[in-house]
């Protein structure tokens, strides 16, 4: 059995698994970049859950952090089966306005690496969608693990 934290890139990052199923495939039968994305934003939603902030939570204070750029490089194909883990962490927090998540996905059997990834989020009022200054919480709970 694998340990899975040994293949993060950061040690402390959080992480969330998940097994290649048939739905996951594309034409040529490896996992569709479009669920790549899939996995990275649910790894996030779990993270942001763990550190505090659920939905319910962002939706009460009128605020939430909104992706408004990914970077993806892939490198190697998931196939069916395949067991999967994505580590993300926090690499930027300006504090004001905006935060920078890294993320590594790697294939559990041979632990390869398969994506890196980079998301740049920024601060947004809920009601109104526009950029707004983080909340407090948001500097603590999205604290910078390992800077880029």
């Amino acid at each position: 059995m694998v340990d899975v934290a040994s293949l993060a890139e950061h040690p402390g990052a959080y992480w969330k698994k998940f097994i290649v199923c048939s739905e996951d495939l594309d034409g040529f039968n490896h996992v569709n970049n479009a669920v790549y994305l899939k996995w990275l934003d649910a790894t996030v939603w779990e993270h942001t859950k763990a550190v505090g902030l659920s939905d319910v939570v962002c939706m009460e204070m009128g605020r939430g952090m909104a992706a408004v750029r990914h970077e993806i490089d892939y490198l190697a194909s998931a196939q069916l089966g395949d067991e999967i883990v994505v580590f993300n962490w926090v690499a930027v927090n300006d504090g004001r306005l905006r935060a920078t998540r890294l993320f590594q996905m790697a294939r559990i059997g041979d632990r390869k690496t398969i994506l890196r990834a980079k998301t740049d989020y920024i601060s947004t009022n809920l009601t109104t969608g526009r950029p707004t200054r983080m909340p407090d919480i948001f500097k603590t709970a999205y604290a910078v693990t390992r800077p880029m």
